[in-house]
């Protein structure tokens, strides 16, 4: 079968599952009471919601990945490497989730279980940043350590990054939908057929799950599928750093993978950098939850969860597009300078969203 065909197989898989298996999730859920009430005041929803709709995006993530996994590409390295440990990662997270969102997890023992999985992904994968492709002037390959102790980095932060985004309804699922799309594309011009259907399986996930979680929400995708969220982006970024992109056009062997990887999660990267930033002036734990996110912003001065959540998608978008039009047509490709002008651009660009539509209400 064509790799073209195996990434429409699996993302319609995945949609299908998500589309038919999410309202009986949803009506046991309510049936058992396993749903978040909204007793605390950075809740921002006001009803009672089901929050195990990680069980319905795990089920179909693995399903239609393990379905439709591609063993004919098996001449690619990590290939079965990234399968068979990102799965298993995936079932540890998703214990710990479905936990958490049940009955609630020490803080301990959710950072076990991250490092476990670190370990997992990194050392035993062997899935660590082996290069900062020119970055702050970097071009020989990390040592041993140094790759280590940046990956694990990397995965904290990543993961991390989802599950707090996941404040308004819609969110995280239109975040993550474009954001698997991005690295979709990106491994099938890499000739990556297996990354890209781990990508496509993602995104197919994610849009049925959007269905369900957009405003008004009526299931929220909680610890389980955030942390598998998470999980997966360690993979799709790390090994988009790392891929090989011989086989792709020119334009895209072109572009600093990097920074492009940065800029496919420049949303859930910059509110996390932002929101820890925060919290260590403010003297708090980077992980106390609050209410200070970029989204919860958007909300706070009357933009809705709908509005704020496709803002926010729009914004996704043009960060990823500013990179091309940087690189292919203002030839900007000095790796330090492209990264500065991006996470300048990203800050501004959040920031003149915010202020534009601040101003239109203000109005009204």
């Amino acid at each position: 079968m064509s790799g073209l065909y195996i990434l429409i197989f699996g993302f319609f898989t995945a949609l299908i599952v998500v589309l038919f298996s999410m309202p009986s999730l949803i009506k046991v859920a309510k049936l058992k009471n396993l749903v978040d009430s909204p007793s605390e005041e950075r809740k921002m929803h006001r009803w009672s919601i089901p929050t195990l709709g990680g069980v319905v995006i795990f089920g179909a993530i693995v399903f239609s990945y393990s379905l439709w996994f591609p063993e004919e590409y098996h001449f690619i390295d990590g290939m079965l490497s990234n399968f068979k440990f990102l799965i298993s990662s995936l079932i540890l997270l998703f214990f710990v989730g479905v936990k958490d969102d049940i009955i609630g997890t020490a803080p301990v023992k959710k950072l076990i279980a991250h490092i476990i999985v670190a370990f997992i992904l990194v050392v035993m994968a062997g899935l660590r940043i082996e290069s900062m492709h020119g970055i702050f002037g970097i071009v020989n390959p990390l040592n041993l350590w140094q790759s280590y102790l940046l990956s694990i980095f990397a995965y904290l932060v990543i993961i991390n990054s989802i599950n707090l985004i996941d404040g308004l309804d819609g969110l995280a699922g239109l975040v993550s939908l474009l954001a698997s799309i991005f690295f979709g594309i990106l491994f099938y011009y890499s000739g990556n057929i297996p990354l890209s259907l781990l990508s496509f399986v993602l995104s197919g996930t994610m849009l049925g799950f959007v269905f369900f979680n957009f405003y008004p929400a009526r299931v929220f995708m909680g610890d389980a599928g955030s942390l598998a969220i998470g999980s997966i982006f360690c993979v799709l970024a790390i090994n988009a750093i790392n891929e090989n992109y011989l086989l792709a056009p020119n334009w895209v062997q072109s572009l600093n993978k990097a920074v492009l990887a940065l800029s496919i999660l420049a949303y859930p990267l910059i509110d996390t950098l932002r929101v820890f930033s925060l919290r260590i002036l403010k003297g708090k734990s980077p992980f106390t939850a609050d209410k200070n996110h970029i989204h919860h912003s958007f909300e706070k001065i009357g933009f809705g969860h709908a509005k704020s959540s496709l803002s926010i998608f729009i914004y996704g978008l043009i960060v990823v597009l500013f990179q091309l039009f940087l690189q292919l047509f203002l030839n900007i490709n000095n790796p330090t300078l492209l990264l500065f002008i991006q996470v300048v651009f990203s800050g501004f660009l959040i920031a003149v969203i915010y202020f534009i539509v601040k101003s239109i209400i203000n109005k009204n």
